[in-house]
């Protein structure tokens, strides 16, 4: 737990500069990343969404932030106008959100509202 503490002090010490950036990565204690998003781009990506008329994947479990989307449904590639940072990232459109996904692991790490 020291270690974990001691290593999340470093990377906030070592990230100063991001503040700048518009999307900064966090790690939770249950090992989840955390993406925050600045309002600007929250706004991009929910008028995205309105314009393109997306519609939602529907599965029979909800997808949710940590858990792993089923192989049959399709990821996105984000858009580059939801952020520089986000390109890294695919997304779902499922029950009117928006959730982020690490393509690598295929798990949720953020819920756009």
């Amino acid at each position: 737990m020291k270690k974990l503490l001691l290593l999340s002090a470093a990377a906030v010490l070592i990230s100063t500069g991001a503040f700048a950036q518009s999307t900064v990565v966090t790690t939770t204690g249950t090992g989840h990343a955390v993406v925050q998003i600045e309002p600007e781009y929250r706004t991009r990506i929910k008028s995205y969404i309105t314009e393109h008329r997306l519609r939602p994947v529907t599965t029979k479990e909800k997808i949710i932030v940590g858990a792993t989307v089923p192989s049959e449904v399709e990821l996105e590639a984000v858009p580059a106008d939801w952020g520089p940072s986000l390109i890294k990232y695919r997304y779902v459109y499922s029950g009117d959100r928006v959730m982020l996904v690490d393509p690598g692991s295929r798990t949720v790490v953020q819920e756009i509202d």
